[in-house]
């Protein structure tokens, strides 16, 4: 057992991705604090905390001074939980109460005799139950309650040595609607776990968490992203890939297109990563086709990952070209899963990658297109970074990445959304050209880290057949331009009329 953990034990969360942030889970018998403003899921995780107790059989106690045992219940309901047997919802003031002659001031008009009374009522709530795990939900009223800053810290120290004689780990819940942003608790807290919620201009909510003080045990520090969905939350821990090594015998990679292998020096390299770049209707997702039909025949598994294009129009329209994808996914073989742009997050999108990997013992992913990663995150300021560690993470597990980026334009001068080109190992460029009064098409390789290429441009076609690739085109120049110079002796078009009978 680790050392650290037999001096702090851990409490799990019950929420994996929040227990990984926090090196197991949050520390027992200490004090924590929870805070984010209204609809960040607080009350979502303390449930999951409480319920992840009961399943391990401890005791757990809400203590709600904002919310209704009904409400609370109704909301564990839509998650599809029950909240009941070793979890005890404490109302501090019943409803029914405030409206008697003899109550007539509420927690919302503090005075010394209310804060008195708030604070033995949950003494005596504590003595009669004994939860190991205790929810206090939520500090403004407490705050309220006290009036100053002196007498609301002086509160908080006397709950939390309450607690730690009753042997209690404790989540204070602060919804951040003070008028005054008063700090006193992250200072006599235990850890500090900072919730956000982001809206874009367009698509869903992003929500993330930052552990921002955690005593005595290490943590996972920066931004975390996290959604609530049916049956709870959900925490992607950001990923990093130096935490992330698995050994692997790397191998030359081939296409099943033998002048695509030749171009490339013989091959790609496993584990690394491949760019495709080009414009629209190049060609790109068709080359990914033929790595993953390869992979496949290899008797490897694959995933594709589709921002753009829709799955059924994906499924048709590989199979026109003679690649049966939905076969192949029916043999285990390929795991394909459409992205929807506008509700994704980095973190999402990354564990979402890294658990199909994982899971599934997957070599070869692809990612079309990285103008849909762009588009799922328009206001992420840190895209790359995040890029940069999922192709080191896929790297490392002896992944072999494919990504494709569309150029804006069809010829001449193009420019690309968002330039990756040093972050991958092998670019590959497709261009469109025109000759003899035909658009044709040309790729040429023009980076390859893990070897050496051909430095010629070939033309190729695409027919139901899949890709066609010809001979280098020495007799052109200006074609990556787009308007090529003829070269060679004779007409253009007899040059190329080899290529143009395949198709």
């Amino acid at each position: 057992m680790n050392p650290q953990q037999q001096i702090l034990p851990r409490a799990s969360t019950g929420i994996s991705g929040l227990d990984d942030v926090l090196g197991g889970g949050f520390a027992r018998n200490r004090l924590h604090l929870l805070e984010g403003s209204p609809g960040t899921g607080k009350t979502t995780i303390a449930l999951q905390f409480l319920l992840a107790g009961a399943a391990e059989g401890e005791t757990g106690m809400y203590v709600s001074l904002a919310e209704t045992a009904d409400e609370l219940r109704d909301g564990a309901r839509s998650h599809g939980w029950t909240v009941g047997g070793n979890i005890e919802i404490f109302e501090l003031m019943a409803p029914e109460s405030m409206l008697e002659p003899d109550h007539h001031q509420s927690l919302l008009y503090s005075s010394d005799l209310e804060l008195g009374e708030t604070t033995q009522r949950i003494f005596e709530a504590i003595a009669r139950l004994k939860p190991q795990r205790v929810i206090i939900d939520s500090l403004s009223e407490i705050r309220l309650l006290a009036q100053s800053s002196l007498r609301y810290r002086r509160q908080i120290l006397g709950l939390k040595h309450y607690f730690a004689q009753n042997q209690s780990t404790v989540i204070l819940l602060d919804d951040l609607t003070s008028e005054i942003a008063d700090h006193a608790v992250h200072s006599i807290a235990h850890s500090v776990t900072h919730l956000d919620q982001l809206s874009p201009v367009y698509g869903g909510e992003r929500r993330r968490l930052q552990i921002t003080k955690c005593r005595g045990q290490s943590f996972r520090g920066g931004y975390h992203d996290f959604t609530i969905v049916g049956g709870g939350v959900q925490v992607f821990p950001r990923l990093v890939a130096a935490d992330h090594r698995h050994p692997f015998v790397s191998q030359n990679l081939r296409s099943g297109i033998d002048e695509l292998d030749a171009l490339l020096g013989g091959g790609l390299t496993q584990g690394s990563s491949t760019l495709v770049i080009g414009p629209a209707g190049t060609g790109k997702t068709l080359m990914l086709l033929h790595y993953i039909a390869a992979a496949v025949a290899r008797g490897e598994r694959a995933a594709f990952f589709a921002f753009d294009e829709e799955l059924g129009l994906l499924l048709s329209r590989a199979k026109k070209l003679g690649f049966d994808l939905e076969a192949m996914c029916d043999a285990g073989k390929l795991f394909i899963q459409q992205m929807d742009a506008a509700e994704l997050s980095p973190g999402e999108f990354s564990h979402r990658v890294r658990s199909c990997v994982d899971r599934e013992a997957i070599h070869t992913v692809a990612i079309d297109s990285l103008n849909g990663y762009q588009a799922a995150m328009p206001e992420e300021q840190y895209l790359i970074l995040h890029l940069h560690e999922l192709l080191r993470y896929l790297n490392r597990q002896g992944a072999s990445t494919f990504l494709t980026v569309a150029q804006h334009g069809m010829i001449g001068d193009m420019k690309q959304p968002i330039d990756v080109t040093y972050l991958a190992d092998s670019v590959i460029l497709l261009r469109y050209f025109e000759a003899s009064g035909y658009v044709r098409r040309a790729m040429s390789v023009i980076k390859k880290r893990t070897g050496s290429h051909e430095s010629t441009i070939r033309e190729f076609s695409i027919s139901e057949r899949g890709m066609t690739i010809g001979p280098p085109l020495e007799q052109f120049e200006g074609v990556l331009r787009g308007v090529p110079t003829y070269i060679g002796p004779g007409e253009p078009k007899g040059a190329a009329a080899p290529l143009l009978r395949e198709m």
